[in-house]
């Protein structure tokens, strides 16, 4: 993501909405072991990722993510429902959406996308494969894609 951002060695704005402890605890290892510079927040439902995105509550002084990674599958607000209301909202819709999901089903694919979703990953199994595939995610995400910067939005 090379919106000035690294060149001031500030750290990415990460926000993992994750109800799953083992996939927060690899993606964690994946973004330590990773070579881009970041801060990774984790809520573990959907209610609380609105809570986060508009800073309520205990989440009043909540960094404005500059990329979210959302699992579809949540407690309470599932993913579909946050996407939709992110992308909906002026303030919000344009931080990059990838769902992060073991959902293999066309139809979550599709709604998704429509939902204007930036990306759409299925979690492997094999922890090896996770970490590899949040490493290389990274990689494309924060170093060879251009963003506006956050005065842009």
């Amino acid at each position: 993501m090379t919106d000035g951002r690294a060149a001031k060695s500030m750290p990415v704005q990460i926000l993992l909405v994750e109800d799953n402890p083992g996939d927060v605890r690899l993606t964690e290892e994946a973004f330590k072991q990773g070579r881009i510079e970041n801060e990774l927040h984790v809520v573990s439902d959907g209610a609380e990722a609105l809570e986060y995105l508009y800073q309520r509550s205990e989440y009043a002084d909540a960094p404005r993510p500059d990329l979210i990674l959302l699992d579809l599958n949540l407690p309470r607000t599932d993913g579909t429902e946050v996407l939709e209301e992110l992308k909906n909202d002026a303030e919000l819709h344009s931080i990059p959406v990838i769902v992060l999901t073991s959902s293999r089903a066309e139809e979550d694919i599709a709604t998704s996308y429509e939902l204007h979703a930036n990306a759409y990953l299925t979690k492997p199994v094999d922890p090896d494969e996770f970490i590899e595939t949040v490493r290389t995610f990274e990689k494309f995400w924060f170093s060879v894609v251009r963003l506006p910067s956050e005065r842009d939005q």
